[in-house]
């Protein structure tokens, strides 16, 4: 199946460029030939089976892989050549949010800010901000290892959250959140979305329309449709694009 040009909104300068990315993991292909643009406004959700290729996807958007064709660009930092400044443009969150347990969250999300360079009052700010925005305030002098599912999730959008990124990588977000957790990570990616570029990946349907205004489907490790979510049937087009 021949790879969908990527959607632009005539933004003259992406926040998100991916060109022809593949990779391999072991003797498989994991992904293949992937290309995406995003700008400012987009909220994409990245579709796919288990196993299709969202989460290797986004690793390689983030930097955390390297791949071994094609490239990436973040707000006009190669990641290939400047690394660490594409890397500064980018807040991620992965399927298992990079946690300390013994670590109160305010001191994680303190650690998480110094980390990406914020200082004094700015980092303070920013702190509080976030910890309002996942409705962390009577958790925020808990140790993280003692929090629920949810709320480590929430911990973990948080720190994607903190340095304010032109991108954000969000990998199964909605993972053990509660329907109202539920319905304040979908409002806060969507504020989000309306400043920066995010990419959320998801294998549920109802995910991805309650909070895109794009939809990304991967099957088999390539990029198999590439569209705006509004006016679309998403079951017809996942349904037609993953068997």
């Amino acid at each position: 199946m021949a790879v969908p040009d990527p959607i632009t909104n005539g933004s003259s300068t992406p926040l998100l460029t991916a060109s022809a990315l593949s990779r391999r993991l072991s003797s498989d292909a994991a992904v293949t030939d992937i290309s995406l643009t995003l700008d400012r406004g987009d909220v994409v959700g990245l579709l796919g089976l288990n196993g299709a290729g969202k989460s290797t996807t986004l690793r390689l958007l983030c930097g955390v892989l390297v791949p071994d064709q094609g490239s990436v660009t973040i707000n006009g930092f190669s990641m290939a050549d400047s690394p660490l400044q594409a890397r500064q443009q980018v807040g991620y969150l992965p399927d298992e949010p990079p946690l300390y347990n013994d670590m109160r969250v305010h001191e994680y999300l303190t650690l998480a800010g110094r980390i990406r360079g914020l200082r004094g009052n700015a980092l303070v700010q920013r702190r509080e901000t976030v910890t309002e925005q996942c409705l962390l305030q009577s958790v925020d002098k808990k140790l993280i290892g003692t929090l629920s599912k949810g709320f480590r999730q929430r911990v973990g959008l948080a720190q994607a959250l903190i340095h304010e990124p032109a991108v954000l990588l969000l990998d199964e977000p909605s993972n053990g959140l509660d329907p109202q957790q539920l319905d304040s990570m979908r409002k806060l990616i969507i504020d989000t979305g309306s400043s920066s570029a995010v990419i959320l990946s998801t294998h549920l349907l109802s995910e991805a329309r309650a909070t895109c205004n794009r939809v990304a489907i991967i099957h088999a490790g390539r990029l198999v449709a590439d569209r705006p979510a509004e006016g679309t049937d998403l079951e017809l087009v996942f349904h037609g694009a993953t068997t």
